[in-house]
């Protein structure tokens, strides 16, 4: 049975086991607690099973799963490490990678959760589960590359900007009152010019008899 878990990301259940052993009966009475959703005390069943059987690799998967559910997400990442170094039980490492994967989806370190998800899928490719979460993760990805694009794009057009302004020539106060003085001599010709004109009219106008 799996379950979805925050953004739709699936994370695999504890392993049930037939308790024939003193470490796989320990492991069961922490799969009661985890179903009663009591994971402190799953995860302290599931550590007494290991002082057992350290190689109870059911138990160290259902105590990440039991840490993971506590939010002690580094703790659980660790174990699933363990499990997934472990190339003698392909079932179990696919799991194991599967469920790191989730961890590393949810701490939004999408690069490292694809791979992950990947390595599930290299040792079950028929997971369901882990294609699905491979292809949200990639989605989430490819979304966050596109917005991260979009805001170094925006600093660059305003540098642009910037850049055009400085480039713009700046006239230093002495320019400025050579321009000024120029366009009131130009001022002054124009007005004079006018004045010449209509002198001109006034001089050959008909005068009233």
């Amino acid at each position: 049975m799996k379950f979805n878990l925050f953004i739709a990301f699936l994370f695999s259940s504890p392993i049930l086991l037939a308790q024939s052993t003193p470490a796989d009966k320990t492991v069961g009475a922490g799969n009661e607690y985890y179903k009663s959703q009591d994971y402190a005390k799953a995860a302290e069943e599931y550590r007494k099973a290991l002082e057992t059987d350290p190689a109870n690799k059911a138990a160290k998967f259902n105590q990440g799963n039991a840490l993971y559910k506590q939010d002690k997400k580094v703790e659980a990442s660790i174990l699933f490490s363990e499990l997934a170094a472990d190339d003698k039980d392909v079932p179990m490492r696919s799991k194991a990678f599967y469920n790191k994967g989730v961890i590393l989806s949810n701490q939004k370190n999408l690069e490292e959760s694809i791979e992950a998800y990947k390595n599930a899928l290299r040792n079950d490719p028929s997971d369901k589960e882990a294609r699905e979460n491979l292809q949200k993760a990639l989605l989430e990805l490819k979304k966050k590359n596109e917005e991260k694009k979009k805001e170094d794009q925006q600093p660059k057009k305003q540098k642009e900007q910037q850049q055009k302004k400085q480039q713009q020539p700046k006239m230093n106060p002495k320019e400025a009152e050579q321009r000024l003085k120029l366009l009131q001599q130009k001022e002054k010709e124009v007005q004079e010019r006018v004045q010449k004109e209509k002198t001109k009219t006034g001089g050959s106008a008909a005068k009233d008899w």
